[in-house]
């Protein structure tokens, strides 16, 4: 099922989850997780980039930006 963001007034698919820790004042931004949980927020890409910390927190993004690479050696001729 297609999960929306969490800003009020936004329709946009979600694409990325905000979580946080309170006592390390650290704030994730991560891709999607496959289910969403009561103690994140679901963003779309807009919102999620225009994310702030509070004021002597740190933001950390873990956001994949895309699939592993998979290098292959041609096969000799």
């Amino acid at each position: 099922m297609r999960r929306s963001c969490a800003r009020p007034g936004c329709g946009e698919a979600a694409t990325v989850t905000l979580s946080y820790d309170y006592g390390g004042a650290t704030v994730w931004l991560e891709s999607l997780a496959p289910e969403g949980h009561p103690m994140t927020h679901d963003l779309c890409d807009r919102h999620a980039t225009r994310t702030n910390p509070p004021r002597g927190w740190q933001l950390v993004d873990r956001r994949s930006m895309g699939g592993p690479l998979l290098f292959v050696e041609p096969l000799a001729s």
